[in-house]
């Protein structure tokens, strides 16, 4: 798997995401991507009970611990690289979780306009 190049929404080098808990596609800290990955893990966000509670009812619980794959379950105030669409959604439903542009890959523009990003990312 080639990895894209490692670029954020505003043009500029991708910045870490989460290291604790290591998070993204290549579970690298960052929200890198390629081709193999079908959900664009691409927006960094700092989780929120209600994202949480949203993300488990639409059938990816992102809380409960999975040890068999190394997953520790998610808290609010993690960071974690969430799929663009589910971010979209998230939006679209009204819990929408903060988003950090710097570590948000610029692939998340093919699915998510910039401006929804700027509205969700902290003055």
């Amino acid at each position: 798997m080639e990895q894209d190049p490692s670029i954020n929404v505003l043009g500029l080098p991708l910045a870490p995401c989460s290291s604790d808990p290591v998070t993204g596609f290549f579970r690298n800290g960052f929200c890198d991507t390629c081709t193999a990955d079908q959900g664009s893990h691409t927006v960094c966000v700092s989780l929120t009970a209600e994202f949480l509670a949203f993300s488990k009812y639409v059938g990816n619980d992102l809380s409960t611990p999975r040890p068999e794959f190394r997953f520790p379950g998610l808290k609010p105030g993690d960071h974690w690289c969430v799929c663009a669409n589910r971010f979209l959604q998230a939006v679209e439903e009204g819990c929408a979780p903060v988003v950090n542009l710097e570590a948000t890959h610029q692939r998340a523009l093919d699915i998510v306009p910039l401006h929804i990003l700027e509205a969700h990312a902290p003055v």
